[in-house]
């Protein structure tokens, strides 16, 4: 994706790029999603809450491993000068770039997994499982696998090779999958045909554990494949590149740790929070991990349109200055073009749900009804993402800071608040809030220091005309026969369609 691109044509390679890491990460995701609804009738609630509950706490750990060393190393990629020896101003190349950044994760997720596993004893006895020790370990294992490849992963980013990015991700996902069917469904169908499995292949009392275990041998043998992608001996560990990268990764990695909390902190603090018992809060949290996972396609959307803009906003801000940021309206239509597309997503999810809903087991059913808080909180999520473009090319990634502790703020004290009383509908309702406010609360910071000029009145026109469709369906189609309730379900959403049609041949046209 040259910077030299006319605007309508970033656009197109930008809604491309997004289009790839998009697909392949939507197959990669379908293809896990299919595990949910075998999970959900494989484990009760309560024990499908053990799997919520440690991930939703690794994923906190994750942002720590990668140090916010992914768009530090776009930063310094961007200013540096050539891999063929010719320095720019700042005196570095790419090359230098992707070693400083790799031997700081590595150092880093090295010292930490030693930690956790020198601990293990403790640490499972905090998280309230005493006679599992080995989740520890295994967890230590899969996030330094996982951190190891992160740098890698971020230069094929950068190099915009989507589709060797795809193919790995996918083989990742792929290896996982197998390894959960050989765990969980094929020992135990041999044993039960009289089948002999020797012990340190399969354990059946392991239960949800061999969920962990699949994912630390998908990761480990990911790991092993990519040694190649090690920086050579050519690439300069620079101390006083490592100060600056360090310097601008901090904030973000501080950042997204306040984020992660606004994403994962409900279900980690939801087994604390409900007035139960323990057995009877795992369910609770069963529920809601189950019904999150309805939600998964507005994430991936979010996700992979991240993948894609982040490098892509780093390359346009090369040829913009900091001042003409907010004459650019490259960054409003890409906004724009996000938003219209996200109010689709959350429009067929909604209207759809009863249908959606099969996916799990009739068990979770009950959870349904936060599933469109959920869908609208991760809309604006992916909002958040889009502005964060004006801290991260100003140098002043302590914004970001500033606003994930706000976030972070507001989610504490509103499942605090909500959860008591309403339960998970609390926790899902606090995202909601946290992410509006965070929304609100970085365009007001941005207009002071680096305005960029959104549409907001567009932007808000189309969440409210989804949102609002959407409870229109559910207040009369309770009144309607089978056949009409369909038909006006169809009717809404090629309705919606037509005009989605429309605004995104004119947003491409307003770039010509």
């Amino acid at each position: 994706m040259s910077a030299n691109h006319p605007p309508l044509s970033r656009f197109r390679v930008l809604a491309s790029q997004t289009l790839v890491y998009g697909l392949s990460s939507m197959v990669g995701r379908m293809l896990n999603f299919l595990l949910v609804p075998w999970y959900t009738r494989l484990f009760l609630p309560a024990e499908y809450g053990v799997v919520t509950d440690w991930y939703a706490l690794i994923a906190f750990l994750n942002v720590v491993y990668a140090f916010g060393m992914e768009t530090a190393y776009f930063r310094f990629a961007r200013e540096g000068g050539s891999d063929d020896g010719q320095l720019g101003a700042s005196q570095h190349t790419p090359s230098d770039a992707y070693r400083t950044a790799y031997a700081t994760v590595a150092f880093n997720s090295i010292l930490l997994s030693s930690i956790f596993l020198l601990l293990a004893k403790p640490l499972s006895a905090a998280m309230h499982y005493p006679n599992q020790p080995e989740y520890v370990h295994w967890f230590a294992l899969i996030l330094l696998f996982d951190a190891l490849v992160a740098i890698p992963f971020a230069r094929l980013r950068l190099r915009e090779q989507a589709l060797k990015y795809a193919l790995l991700r996918l083989l990742s996902i792929v290896l996982n999958i197998g390894f959960n069917l050989f765990f969980l469904a094929l020992c135990p169908y041999l044993i039960k045909n009289g089948t002999s499995i020797p012990t340190w292949v399969f354990q059946p009392d392991i239960g949800v554990g061999y969920i962990f275990i699949s994912n630390l041998l998908s990761s480990g043998i990911l790991a092993l494949i990519m040694l190649g992608e090690i920086p050579k001996p050519w690439g300069r560990y620079s101390r006083s590149l490592s100060q600056k990268m360090t310097s601008y990764a901090w904030p973000l990695m501080a950042a997204g740790l306040a984020g992660m909390a606004n994403e994962t902190l409900d279900r980690v603090m939801l087994k604390y929070l409900l007035p139960l018992s323990p057995t009877e809060a795992l369910h609770q949290l069963g529920v809601y991990g189950g019904v999150y996972k309805l939600s998964m396609f507005m994430t991936l959307f979010t996700q992979t349109f991240r993948m894609a803009a982040e490098p892509f906003f780093f390359k346009l801000g090369r040829q913009t200055k900091n001042h003409e940021m907010g004459r650019d309206n490259s960054y409003d239509v890409v906004m724009q073009g996000f938003v219209v597309t996200g109010s689709v997503v959350f429009l067929t999810l909604t209207l759809f749900l009863h249908e959606i809903k099969w996916f799990l087991s009739p068990a979770y059913f009950e959870g349904l009804w936060v599933v469109p808080l959920l869908l609208m909180a991760n809309l604006l999520l992916g909002i958040y993402y889009n502005q964060s473009v004006w801290y991260k090319l100003a140098d002043q990634t302590r914004w970001g800071l500033y606003l994930s502790l706000f976030g972070a703020v507001i989610t504490l004290l509103g499942n605090f608040l909500l959860v008591p009383v309403w339960g998970y509908g609390g926790s899902a309702l606090a995202t909601l809030l946290c992410y509006l406010a965070m929304v609100v609360t970085s365009s007001l910071a941005s207009r002071k220091r680096h305005p960029i000029t959104y549409s907001w009145n567009k932007i808000a026109g189309w969440m409210t005309a989804a949102a609002a469709l959407s409870v229109l369906y559910y207040l009369v189609s309770p009144h309607l026969d089978t056949t009409s309730t369909q038909l006006l379900r169809v009717l809404i959403w090629g309705a919606f369609m037509v005009q989605v049609g429309r605004t995104l041949r004119s947003l491409s046209r307003s770039q010509a």
